[in-house]
């Protein structure tokens, strides 16, 4: 999970273990929150309106991914009982799979499921909208590679990519008017084998 920052805020790398902050994360409403947040603080009344929930509801899941560090309280715009909530920058990661416990790869593998589930929901509305998107409609990219890595360099291809995500990052107010929000996902897969295509690209 990768806020909007720039290079030179980018704080350090955290590892997320702990099984009830994975849960949390991958609660649907949690999600859902998460995608308010992109747009600036809210609170419990504007999150409910927005998702069709319970003020009771998006109260207690706002302080829960406070409780975890996901979100903190905005003073300067709380008053009174009412409270804003703004996202807390962050590179969040997860253990490596030969360090996880039962109930952590439990909680990733439910985790992936809903990325991969949201990510299909991404392209169906993409496609569905395409015709009326003008020239934004060829900004879709796509690419597909097969490459030979060591372990190491597995590791290094996947820091230079968080360090391109970091580079093109900014905040809500940096964003110049004719920018949209693009939703760019990294997937890996390993092969069981040692026989694998010749390293090429196919845009």
């Amino acid at each position: 999970m990768v806020y909007d920052l720039r290079v030179a805020d980018r704080p350090p790398a955290q590892e997320i273990t702990d099984v009830a902050a994975l849960r949390l994360l991958v609660h649907p409403i949690r999600r859902k929150i998460e995608q308010c947040l992109r747009d600036g603080p809210v609170n419990s009344a504007t999150l409910a309106r927005a998702l069709g929930e319970s003020t009771g509801a998006t109260s207690y899941h706002l302080r829960q991914l406070a409780k975890h560090g996901f979100v903190e309280e905005v003073p300067e715009l709380s008053k009174g009982r009412e409270r804003w909530w703004r996202a807390v920058p962050g590179d969040r990661r997860f253990p490596a799979y030969s360090r996880q416990t039962p109930e952590v790869r439990e909680a990733l593998s439910e985790m992936v499921q809903h990325n991969f589930a949201e990510l299909f929901e991404l392209f169906s509305r993409f496609a569905a909208s395409r015709d009326a998107l003008g020239e934004w409609a060829d900004a879709f990219l796509f690419s597909r590679a097969a490459l030979r890595l060591t372990l190491d360099e597995a590791k290094e291809f996947f820091e230079e990519y968080i360090a391109l995500i970091y580079r093109f990052s900014r905040s809500a107010e940096e964003t110049p008017p004719d920018a949209r929000l693009m939703h760019v996902r990294l997937l890996g897969i390993p092969e069981a084998a040692t026989s694998e295509p010749t390293a090429g690209s196919e845009e």
